[in-house]
């Protein structure tokens, strides 16, 4: 596939998802491309990169200068992989999609990748569901975006959060005035999430999907309040 890549002078999109080729695979298939300032959309889901294919992948990200859309989630990464990429990721700067959703980051893989993520003042859409960055790490991502006023689309479930991540989160949402649509299930919050959640949401009146009913220990009540506040909220089914 390389040799047929390099032929493609006017290549703008690579998708290449679901092939598990492997961190090798994907490089090369990277370094084929013939004009690498040139693609705007990428997507290597799915491949099993793994931490040692991240790091190699490194050199390849970063002359993709002009890239709008990069989709790397389910590649097992884990933490080792997120701090590798994290220093490239930050020199995207025409970013506006990101996906690295299911690969095991953990707390200091996203602790490492928000400080990247703050750099990305074009992005509209980020997922980083089903990460295991657990209460620490939704504070540190909290921290790093609350300056992406242009953000429309965050998901951040299955990440266990609890209400403590909640609570650093909550102040953080009311400032993405833009975003219209947030997945924030399957991470525990409970009553004390539930309320720091409420009182964000009342004040953030562009939000229209919510999906925050499933596995997150919620009382009826809790329930109620929160439905009251979004026109849409969701329940995942899992």
């Amino acid at each position: 596939l390389a040799p047929a890549i390099k032929k493609l002078k006017s290549l703008i999109q690579l998708f290449i998802h679901h092939n598990n080729i492997e961190g090798k695979g994907v490089i090369v298939l990277l370094f084929s491309i013939p004009n690498p300032k040139s693609l705007i959309d990428l997507n290597v889901s799915y491949n099993n990169i793994g931490s040692e294919g991240a790091s190699a992948l490194v050199p390849a990200i970063r002359g993709l200068t002009s890239l709008s859309y990069l989709n790397i989630s389910s590649n097992n990464l884990e933490t080792e992989g997120a701090i590798a990429l994290a220093p490239a990721i930050k020199e995207l700067k025409s970013l506006t999609r990101f996906s690295i959703s299911s690969n095991n980051i953990g707390i200091k893989g996203a602790r490492e990748l928000a400080q990247a993520i703050k750099e990305l003042q074009s992005l509209k859409q980020l997922f980083i569901n089903s990460n295991r960055i657990e209460s620490d790490g939704a504070v540190s991502l909290a921290m790093n975006i609350k300056d992406l006023k242009g953000l429309t689309k965050l998901d951040i479930s299955d990440n266990n959060i609890e209400g403590s991540g909640c609570r650093a989160l909550a102040p953080v949402l009311k400032e993405l005035q833009s975003l219209t649509i947030l997945y924030i299930d399957n991470n525990n919050i409970g009553k004390e999430g539930a309320a720091q959640l409420a009182d964000a949401i009342s004040e953030l009146k562009s939000i229209t999907e919510l999906y925050i009913l499933a596995r997150n220990n919620l009382g009826e009540e809790d329930k109620k309040l929160l439905k009251s506040l979004c026109q849409t909220v969701v329940q995942h089914t899992y």
